[in-house]
């Protein structure tokens, strides 16, 4: 297994994973920089713990992150929302923390975002929604609170998390703030993993079979 981080290249074997510590907003930088536009691997940041967390997913983790990210686009659809997506991205606050989740979804400020190559958010709002799989992994969840995401979805083994924002850190919760009428953290697993065994276009016009039955 070949290994290399450096700030001239960055080299993970699908499914590794290296945590670096002692680490600088710079150090950070140079390690997004040297990645390019190589968006198989992932890099978060943690100023207080100093740490850069490098990840380099399995084929796993892109379907069903897919497959998820599809699953809240077709239910949005659904219910006649506007949304901007994007998959993948870069979220930073200078100098405190930098996350890449593998989905993330503009829906009460979609139009704030429209056009933009990067999001800044010292200047834009950060998104509505976050979703991470963490199949070799786990989330940072006190990045993304830096960051300020209002709601974060974690899922792992076929169990969906769903962490909202509060002053006192995200708090766990049954019911999705973004979609309060519907019991996403039951339902989707079910076709995440219908994806895995039966092929993403199945589940997914299962899924839209299942939404037009409940009207």
């Amino acid at each position: 297994m070949v290994v290399t981080i450096s700030p001239e290249r960055i080299e993970l074997p699908p499914g590794s994973e290296a945590t670096l510590r002692y680490q600088t907003w710079t150090d950070y930088e140079a390690l997004i920089a040297s990645r390019r536009d190589d968006a198989a691997v992932k890099i978060c940041f943690n100023a207080r713990t100093q740490e850069i967390f490098i990840m380099s997913p399995l084929p796993a983790h892109g379907n069903r992150s897919r497959t998820l990210a599809d699953l809240v686009t077709t239910l949005l659809r659904h219910q006649k929302r506007d949304w901007h997506g994007f998959d993948p991205v870069t979220l930073k606050r200078f100098q405190q923390a930098g996350a890449e989740p593998d989905a993330c979804f503009y829906i009460q400020n979609w139009q704030a975002v429209l056009g933009k190559d990067r999001i800044d958010l010292e200047q834009d709002p950060p998104p509505d929604l976050a979703i991470e799989m963490d199949l070799t992994s786990l989330t940072d969840l006190e990045v993304y609170q830096t960051l300020a995401i209002p709601e974060v979805w974690i899922y792992r083994q076929g169990n969906l998390k769903i962490y909202q924002l509060a002053p006192e850190g995200y708090q766990a919760c049954s019911i999705s703030p973004t979609f309060p009428t519907v019991d996403v953290k039951n339902l989707l697993p079910k076709y995440v993993e219908r994806a895995w065994i039966a092929g993403s276009s199945v589940a997914l016009r299962e899924f839209e079979q299942f939404l037009s039955n409940t009207v």
